[in-house]
């Protein structure tokens, strides 16, 4: 005989605080970055270290972008394509920042040591690091479903594609079910 037992459903994860997630930020991609380090040396053993690079770049930016969706900003489901692709842009922005920081390095000093290399470098990585978790935390792992404080409905904020329709919650006593108003100027009636 089966126990009927009833589940009650699971609470929407919380979402952890900034410094909570800047740790977690910094352990996830501090190691990832450690075992692509560890990686690309071996793949370029049976590949030209480019190839080995980039292979291994997707691949870490991929799984940093999992685990920072479900473990470091805790959004409770994996990302999209979408997020993918902001999470990228976001990594392609930093590294873009270091190159720079680099090249003026360079430009300035033709021949620095290793100690001003470095230090250019990793002040570099720290600051694209601070941005980059700004940007993942502030627009791309955002939660879409905060209340808006003046009538508790929810807010769509995430962006449209050209003739995508517009559906708007229509706040209603009946809470068991939504509905749902089209308000695409294609589809929305003239006013009279």
């Amino acid at each position: 005989m089966e126990s009927q037992r009833q589940s009650k459903p699971s609470p929407a994860p919380s979402r952890p605080g900034p410094l909570s997630s800047f740790v977690r930020f910094v352990v996830c991609g501090g190691g990832v970055g450690l075992l692509s380090s560890a990686a690309v040396p071996m793949l370029a053993a049976a590949m030209p270290w480019a190839v080995a690079n980039a292979l291994v770049t997707v691949a870490g930016t991929l799984l940093c972008t999992e685990l920072h969706a479900l473990f470091t900003f805790g959004t409770g489901r994996r990302p999209d394509w979408r997020r993918h692709m902001q999470a990228s842009g976001s990594a392609v922005a930093a590294y873009l920042a270091t190159t720079a920081a680099m090249f003026a390095l360079y430009a300035v000093r033709p021949s620095p040591g290793m100690v001003w290399e470095q230090t250019v470098y990793l002040t570099a990585s720290g600051l694209a690091g601070v941005g980059r978790f700004l940007v993942l935390r502030l627009f791309v792992f955002a939660d879409r479903n905060e209340r808006d404080g003046r009538g508790g409905r929810s807010m769509r904020s995430e962006t449209l594609l050209p003739g995508e329709p517009n559906l708007r919650l229509i706040p209603g006593t009946d809470t068991s079910r939504r509905q749902v108003a089209v308000t695409h100027p294609a589809l929305v009636p003239p006013a009279a």
